[in-house]
């Protein structure tokens, strides 16, 4: 690693394939100093460091260049200059793992707890508009309940119920109309073709399931030679077809992390064409939003 124009240049050039947002939770195996990084041309040119406590988990770049991301015990927007221009504090005894543009002024927020709500809340009053009161194995066990969930085209829910080991779609009035089992649930996504994108957490899986339930496509553990799935946290939809898997190794010992790689990018024969692999900079993977082109997600 060496210090270029004002900005970290990654020590491999098949780092500069994709711009990207990058986020992960357990950096430094604490909840202290997490970063998020910009990453254009092989370059670390923008980085912003948590100020508080909290895993980052969920990150996103708005159409005005501010970044709107999870925070494990709230949430926020930051402006490219670093001003925080909106914020939100979970109660005591919560945690916040999903924070999703809806559009302009309103954000989606997966608050676990006792119980869990998903809250829409419009950032200029910091209203809540809407709030679905989901269910959960453990009303308790707060920080295993959810991760990533997400809102359809339709304005229905989709919801990865980690601890239920099942993907569920509601609707705004809270009636389940479509579910299918998935161990261990890290995040969903509402594909274009009408399938959804599944990520399994614990045991490394990526799944794409038809309306039907029926597995239509998928990557387990072992299947990528060389490159083992580890927990797999959120998965994309690339606009050519392919998928960018964030393989989180924070359940490994810390000296087996420069092993792995944080990020793959499959075809859909399951072909590997990028790996991201850096961990003099990077942290454990959670969130990676593609910034050189559109993206499910």
């Amino acid at each position: 690693m060496r210090f270029f124009a004002g900005a970290f240049l990654l020590s491999a050039t098949a780092f500069a394939q994709h711009s990207f947002l990058y986020c992960g939770e357990w950096q430094h195996r604490s909840t202290s100093n997490q970063v998020m990084h910009i990453v254009r041309e092989g370059k670390v040119v923008w980085s912003y460091t948590n100020p508080l406590k909290g895993e980052l988990g969920d990150c996103s770049q708005l159409a005005n260049g501010n970044i709107l991301f999870s925070r494990q015990f709230g949430a926020s927007e930051i402006t490219p200059d670093k001003k925080i221009v909106w914020n939100y504090d979970g109660p005591a005894g919560t945690e916040i793992h999903t924070t999703w543009p809806v559009d302009a002024d309103r954000v989606l927020i997966m608050r676990n707890g006792n119980p869990a709500k998903a809250l829409v809340i419009d950032k200029r009053t910091n209203r809540v508009e809407r709030e679905w009161v989901l269910p959960t194995r453990v009303p308790t066990g707060t920080h295993g309940q959810f991760r990533h969930i997400r809102m359809t085209a339709k304005g229905n829910l989709l919801v990865a119920h980690m601890d239920l080991g099942k993907v569920v779609e509601y609707t705004p009035d809270g009636k389940e109309v479509w579910s299918v089992d998935a161990p261990s649930a890290w995040a969903a996504v509402r594909l274009k073709n009408g399938n959804t994108l599944i990520s399994g957490n614990q045991r490394g899986y990526v799944r794409e399931v038809n309306p039907k339930g029926e597995t239509v496509w998928e990557i387990n553990k072992d299947d990528l030679p060389g490159i083992p799935l580890l927990t797999v946290q959120e998965v994309s939809r690339l606009a050519n077809g392919n998928t960018l898997i964030n393989n989180w190794a924070g359940s490994l010992p810390s000296a087996e992390w420069p092993n792995t790689f944080q990020l793959i990018e499959v075809t859909p024969a399951k072909k590997v064409v990028w790996t991201l692999k850096d961990w003099t900079v990077l942290g454990p993977a959670s969130s990676t939003q593609l910034l050189d082109g559109p993206s499910e997600r």
